[in-house]
């Protein structure tokens, strides 16, 4: 009952949409944006993530990338215009 309580709680902080914030605007010193998501036991839907950078990249014309966890593993959704890209960190 108590994780439900805590998943319903969550669901209405910020509308329940995922907290993600820009960690460095010049990522790997080449203009890169570099995206953090904060986890708090939700994992981001992969197909808007990727839609997400895909849209990012539009705007931003330089590689994109979201840290993030999926299936309990820190990793890191990116997309350089061309290919989209899961990594474990």
């Amino acid at each position: 009952f108590h994780e439900i309580k805590t998943q319903l709680l969550n669901s209405l902080t910020n509308h329940g949409r995922p907290f993600i914030y820009v960690q460095d605007g010049n990522y790997r010193n080449r203009g890169e944006l570099y995206l953090l998501h904060r986890f708090e036991g939700v994992e981001l839907k992969q197909d808007y993530a990727l839609d997400t950078l895909t849209n990012l990249h539009r705007l931003w014309c330089r590689p994109v990338h979201i840290e993030t966890v999926i299936d309990d593993k820190p990793s890191l959704l990116s997309f350089d215009g061309t290919i989209h890209e899961i990594q474990e960190k």
